[in-house]
């Protein structure tokens, strides 16, 4: 049985005052005494008294809620952005809804409406893979709702946008194999629709001409679906020729690394000696699995909070789409582990 919402005349009508005295009281207007905004404290407590968000959003002209749509909240970066988007939120007096897309763009289209419909005062987007038309995100810029992208960058004038160095982790996580004296790197890129796969193959491409290694077009395969499955058979397709087979791979990221990683052992290839590997986003896992993981740690959390904190200034500050704001890039790091450590 739901239980009714007390309201100020519930408070009022208890204790014998008027509701304005009950307001005044709750608010500590100093026209109120000591002993009565005591009283009405303790009756509303006693009858579990909340404000109505609803009525307060209509007297402040916002709802004090942001909506955040990502691809995946079982993804372990996504769910540390999460993390980092409600701690600032909470602390500024927001709420946060979420909805998850599960890379499509029907869902995220859907998602996008629900928000709208929740009369969020801001959005925060990480779109979907399917996502090459931007119209649904346009509309919202074209009615002034303040929107800040992170993780993935559209292709729409005059965003804002939070990101990593997807570059120079490509390239530092492939100048490291190179480093460690392998040769015949595999690229097991993303999809290519989307800017982090872009720059990710970008630093991979720019380490390798660095080094003096000729580009093989063989060796950058798109993966996608992004999942162990289709890496596993990819890998096993490629290390089977023992005389054109990669000796390094580096993935677009964990779990495309990890799938790579069974098809090289199911092989009798062993890592690091024969084969090195080095993965990109540094999920849970990596750390644990054997041999441990080398991958590109992305700040998630501070890219959470940094996009929360640029949206609520847009959303208290009135300024949508700001001219002067440049995209925020933050740093990766490469955590170095047995996968890669041929020189060991």
């Amino acid at each position: 049985m739901k239980l009714a919402q007390a309201t100020i005349k519930d408070i009022a009508r208890e204790l014998n005052v008027s509701s304005s005295t009950v307001s005044r009281a709750l608010k500590d207007y100093p026209g109120i005494s000591d002993e009565t905004k005591k009283r009405v404290k303790e009756m509303a407590e006693k009858l579990n008294y909340r404000p109505n968000a609803v009525a307060l959003s209509l007297r402040k002209s916002k709802s004090f809620t942001i909506g955040v749509v990502i691809p995946e909240v079982v993804h372990f970066f996504f769910s540390t952005v999460i993390s980092g988007i409600e701690e600032v939120a909470y602390k500024n007096g927001y709420n946060v809804i979420l909805c998850q897309t599960n890379e499509k763009l029907e869902r995220e289209i859907s998602s996008v409406e629900t928000m709208l419909s929740n009369q969020i005062d801001g959005l925060l987007v990480s779109y979907s893979k399917e996502t090459t038309d931007f119209s649904h995100f346009i509309k919202l810029m074209e009615m002034e709702l303040p929107i800040v992208f992170f993780d993935r960058t559209p292709n729409i004038e005059n965003t804002v946008n939070v990101t990593v160095n997807d570059f120079n982790g490509g390239y530092q996580a492939t100048k490291h194999l190179i480093d460690q004296g392998y040769r015949k790197i595999l690229h097991l890129a993303g999809p290519s629709n989307l800017t982090i796969s872009k720059k990710r193959k970008e630093g991979y491409l720019a380490a390798l001409n660095e080094a003096g290694i000729p580009v093989d077009e063989k060796l950058i395969v798109e993966c996608p679906i992004a999942n162990e499955k289709e890496s596993f058979e990819s890998c096993v397709q490629l290390f089977k020729d023992a005389d054109n087979r990669p000796d390094a791979i580096f993935a677009h990221h964990d779990i495309v690394a990890a799938g790579a990683m069974l098809a090289v052992k199911s092989l009798g290839l062993k890592i690091p000696e024969e084969v090195g590997v080095v993965g990109f986003s540094n999920w849970q896992f990596a750390s644990m699995i054997d041999p441990p993981l080398t991958s590109v740690m992305q700040p998630g959390s501070k890219i959470g909070e940094k996009a929360t904190q640029i949206l609520l200034e847009m959303i208290n500050n009135k300024v949508i789409n700001p001219l002067n704001m440049e995209d925020l890039v933050l740093d990766t790091e490469l955590l170095i582990r047995k996968s890669s450590l041929k020189n060991s």
